[in-house]
């Protein structure tokens, strides 16, 4: 087939924070699609069409980009972050391996982008300098008693963790309850993270500990990271305090 689908990453939000290689997939492709708030990110060119769909349509988009391609158009299809981490690269693949035979032979390249946790470690100092893992707190396509699984083997085998999609209007539980069984395994000076819209003008970083985190500081433009045992903050005049992780681990 002659069409192509490049699914690219746009990073959290600050132009600057867009990878080349996503600019120029982007230039080339003659239809863009994606959930509409990252859309409106886009300055397309007049010949570019582009395609918004609902933040719950993954699957129903990705099938629409690959149908795109294989009339022979030459196709974006975009995710906030990077599109391989708890978004549209996961949901293209599903659909090829359980869609139209044809799709298979198309060529499909992921172009990375920086996503939202390494974003946010870098605004805070090296919070991810060690062992660390991401976990979604969304129960929309697993169910929570999975999420809780996770979380408690996350914080027994002492990681930090990156939540991903913390809290929303339908889901506004869930990180209080992440916090009420992280409570019961981690020291309370455990330093938690809230960063919020990073990259861009709304940004908004916070750092309390895990005793006194609150869940209703979370939206889902929020990351939150809770640091391990090791974590530590380093005071500073006037000024946020660093949050790092160091690399060596004292066995002592």
């Amino acid at each position: 087939m002659s069409g192509r689908l490049v699914i690219v990453g746009l990073g959290p939000g600050a132009p600057g924070l867009m990878t080349h290689d996503a600019e120029a997939a982007l230039a080339e492709a003659s239809d863009i699609l994606g959930y509409g708030p990252y859309l409106a990110r886009l300055s397309p060119l007049p010949s570019q069409r582009l395609h918004a769909s609902d933040n719950r349509q993954e699957l129903d988009r990705a099938r629409a980009a690959l149908d795109l391609a294989a009339s022979g158009k030459n196709v974006a299809l975009v995710s906030g972050g990077d599109s391989g981490v708890f978004a549209m690269a996961s949901a293209v693949f599903e659909a090829i391996e359980t869609g139209e035979a044809a799709w298979c032979t198309l060529d499909v390249e992921v172009i990375p982008g920086i996503t939202a946790m390494f974003a946010a470690s870098a605004r805070l100092g090296a919070p991810l300098g060690h062992d660390f893992c991401a976990i979604s707190l969304s129960d929309n396509l697993k169910p929570w008693s999975l999420v809780e699984s996770r979380l408690r083997h996350a914080a027994l085998g002492d990681f930090v963790i990156a939540l991903y999609n913390p809290a929303s209007r339908a889901r506004p539980w869930q990180l209080g309850a992440a916090f009420d069984v992280l409570r019961g395994i981690l020291p309370p000076t455990a330093p938690v993270a809230f960063a919020q819209a990073i990259s861009r003008p709304e940004e908004r970083i916070e750092i309390f500990s895990l005793a006194t985190a609150d869940p209703g500081r979370a939206d889902m433009r929020t990351l939150v990271i809770i640091g391990s045992r090791a974590s530590r903050l380093i005071a500073r005049p006037a000024a946020r305090p660093w949050l790092y992780t160091p690399r060596r681990v004292n066995s002592a």
